[in-house]
């Protein structure tokens, strides 16, 4: 005797059926963006740091999602953003950037989690914005997927932020901008720190003298490096072959650094994106990779 079930069609015969007509498809698999090699920047004094992040979403009373956009100093903790964006999209989030960049000019490193808008799983996990940040002269670096602790004193203000503004949250978006300024305000002017001996954010912080510039300035190369336009699919013209490159530097310029008949060095502005394969015709990732002392881009460095 035979269970019922018996004469049922496997599982795997049931989806074969499905799928030759045409009512399932296979799922695509999530490529995870690349973290920055490099061992995390120390933040040694002001300026040299930023920490970025989009604190965790949020219904106000009246339904609508909150998305705080939350930018520090990481050697001072002076909370420099904390702005609802209705989007996190790379227009908005460039355009907050921008205003705090000329209030408060330009950091060295820019330090942020492997989310949008700040990275992607295109060339090196970079992103519109983070290849934005470059062309101004600073240095992105992204913390391990899943290591929130990396960027642990941005993390903690979040816990910090969260209890006093959001537990509950405000009735309308409005009354909780109106939180997060008054946050800003205590969090900055009244909350010291023991690691700043006692002292508040705003007696140890002062604006960086890299000032946010009116024009995005150009790179400047080498004159043994090689120039090449991005075309519309992210595609470059190099040793007579095409080569796919990011979509992300459409319109824009990348430098290519002939090492040997097997190798080529790949730069945008001071950043090493990667090594062009001339034998497998393909961009490898560069462990540890440093910054150029040749190619510069935007405001100098301290």
């Amino acid at each position: 005797i035979y269970p019922i079930w018996s004469s049922y069609p496997a599982i795997s015969t049931i989806g074969l059926f499905l799928h030759k007509q045409g009512l399932t498809h296979p799922r695509k698999r999530r490529r995870k963006a690349t973290p920055t090699e490099l061992p995390l920047t120390s933040g040694r004094y002001i300026n040299h740091v930023w920490c970025a992040d989009f604190k965790g979403h949020f219904k106000t009373g009246d339904g609508n999602r909150c998305n705080p956009l939350t930018i520090s100093d990481h050697s001072s903790r002076y909370l420099l953003c904390c702005r609802h964006l209705d989007r996190m999209s790379y227009e908005l989030t460039r355009m907050r950037f921008e205003r705090v960049f000329r209030e408060y000019g330009l950091p060295e490193v820019i330090r942020t989690d492997n989310g949008t808008p700040f990275s992607s799983r295109g060339l090196g996990g970079l992103s519109r914005l983070s290849y934005w940040w470059i062309r101004l002269g600073i240095h992105p670096e992204r913390i391990e997927p899943g290591h929130p602790e990396q960027n642990g004193r941005h993390e903690r203000m979040h816990k910090t932020l969260k209890d006093h503004t959001a537990k509950p949250p405000a009735k309308t978006l409005a009354q909780q901008q109106q939180r997060f300024n008054g946050f800003c305000v205590e969090y900055n002017e009244y909350r010291p720190h023991e690691a700043l001996e006692m002292r508040t954010p705003s007696q140890y912080y002062s604006r960086s003298i890299r000032k946010f510039p009116s024009r995005l300035p150009q790179a400047r190369y080498p004159d043994h490096f090689q120039i090449r336009a991005v075309q519309m699919h992210g595609n470059i013209r190099y040793l007579g072959r095409k080569l796919f490159v990011t979509e992300c530097l459409y319109g824009q310029y990348i430098c290519i650094e002939r090492i040997d008949e097997d190798v080529s060095l790949l730069w945008y502005c001071d950043y090493l994106l990667g090594q062009i394969d001339h034998r497998k015709w393909q961009i490898r990732p560069v462990k540890n990779h440093p910054l150029s002392s040749a190619a510069s881009c935007g405001a100098k460095r301290t």
